[in-house]
């Protein structure tokens, strides 16, 4: 959970356990909003209320009680050991059956996120600056086919940097694992999640994050 809050997500649980077994689990995860004995309508309709007002909901869960969540949510996100149900409403499967997976796959994504971005700015940059001066002859044909293949040698290289990312695990970051399931969505308020469905095998947990800041 550190993991998730130090990159701006709020973790809530929603689960069908009792109010006992929910607060002891939060309390030890250190999520502050708590969702007990909750079915799996109503999982989903926190999914549907969070989006409604705004954020953007990410649910992560692994049981047939996820199904529903998962498919409302913005980011269906199931883990690898989980059902069929679960694995075919969500978005996508983690396969390391470790809820640190979770926080490398926000990384990784931010980090492409931000290199489509940094690849579209120059593309438009430089075709900006080079077909005006194309357009009226002050840029030499052959150094403008020069230019261009440059610029796709950039591309690719700025590309070719996330294959040098490597997840916590193979960083040798310690940390232990979590429980399987949960909903995870992301706030432009920065305000809490709902919780998502349960995990397989009788538990019905899950979490949920939000995510501040708006896209």
């Amino acid at each position: 959970m550190d993991h998730l809050k130090r990159l701006g997500l709020r973790p809530v649980l929603a689960t069908g356990d009792s109010d006992a077994t929910a607060h002891a689990v939060a309390a030890e995860l250190g999520i502050d909003e708590v969702h007990p004995r909750s079915t799996p309508e109503s999982k989903a309709e926190l999914v549907r209320t969070l989006r409604a007002s705004g954020r953007r909901v990410a649910v992560v869960g692994d049981g047939v009680n996820d199904a529903a969540a998962l498919a409302g949510a913005d980011l269906g996100i199931a883990m690898g050991g989980g059902t069929d149900a679960a694995i075919g409403a969500a978005d996508v499967t983690l396969v390391r059956e470790d809820m640190r997976a979770l926080a490398d796959a926000v990384r990784l994504a931010r980090r492409t996120l931000g290199t489509v971005r940094a690849n579209l700015a120059w593309a438009f940059g430089y075709n900006l600056v080079t077909v005006p001066l194309a357009a009226v002859g002050l840029l030499n044909p052959m150094v403008a086919a020069a230019a261009m293949s440059v610029s796709s040698l950039l591309v690719v290289g700025n590309s070719l940097r996330l294959r040098g990312w490597q997840p916590t695990a193979s960083r040798g970051t310690a940390g232990r694992g979590m429980a399987k399931g949960g909903t995870a969505g992301r706030s432009p308020h920065g305000t809490g999640g709902p919780g998502g469905p349960g995990g397989k095998g009788g538990s019905d947990r899950a979490r949920t994050n939000t995510r501040g800041g708006s896209r």
